[in-house]
């Protein structure tokens, strides 16, 4: 992911990262992916301010329908997704490092859900797939983050490097998985979502359902507007 300045996706963004992972898995040849990005941060989550510069629900439809597709097919890759985690890792950040197979991080990794900030739920199921569930909610409702060493003290972060080291990072444990028999890495990739304590798609749809509400009600309009406010001008 490369999104300039403070990497945040827009609508088309989020589906372009929806359609990499498929097309990746859908080659018998691959046999893991790494999941990245370049900028000051991981991501940052929505772009707010093309939520705001849109007329009516079409950027809230379309950012709901493209976070929703892209964790999706994070979760659904045929063979392991590696995250490889700098900077911020924020909202739909949760999402995709949520539904992630393994995590590698720089020290300098944060993450953290801003939501509720932005008159907005969604992601904590994903969250809760990186902390414990108290810890979650002690997340959510401020809209505090932890930082990567919390997270590697959990068991959810792999490995901790220097910003630096974080790609060579993320490539050696990817090669690691793939001198194994492909075949039997797929069964694994299939057969652990299989297992899953509960259905990640599902648990999404449902915090969004909550938004969706938020939005109708004119909550969100407002606090998505103090917010553009107070960062500058939705250009």
């Amino acid at each position: 992911m490369d999104t300039p300045p403070v990497d945040a996706l827009p609508v088309a963004g989020w589906f372009a990262v929806a359609e990499a992972p498929g097309a990746a898995g859908a080659d018998e040849s691959v046999r893991a992916v790494v999941l990245r990005a370049r900028g000051r941060g991981f991501n940052a989550g929505v772009d707010i301010k093309e939520m705001q510069r849109t007329e009516g629900f079409t950027a809230l439809l379309g950012a709901n329908r493209g976070c929703y597709a892209a964790f999706k097919a994070v979760y659904g890759c045929p063979v392991p997704v590696i995250a490889a985690v700098h900077g911020f890792c924020l909202g739909g950040g949760i999402g995709l490092v949520g539904n992630a197979d393994v995590i590698v991080t720089a020290d300098d990794a944060t993450f953290g859900p801003p939501e509720v900030d932005r008159g907005a739920l969604g992601a904590a199921t994903h969250l809760a797939r990186l902390v414990p569930q108290h810890r979650m909610r002690a997340m959510v409702y401020p809209s505090a983050a932890a930082t990567a060493a919390e997270l590697h003290a959990y068991g959810s972060v792999h490995t901790v490097v220097p910003p630096a080291r974080l790609r060579e990072a993320a490539l050696a444990l990817a090669r690691e998985i793939a001198a194994k028999d492909p075949t039997v890495i797929r069964a694994a990739k299939a057969s652990l979502n299989g297992i899953d304590p509960w259905d990640v798609n599902r648990s999404y749809r449902f915090e969004q359902c909550f938004t969706f509400e938020l939005n109708l009600a004119g909550v969100s309009d407002r606090i998505r507007d103090e917010f553009v406010g107070r960062s500058g001008p939705a250009s």
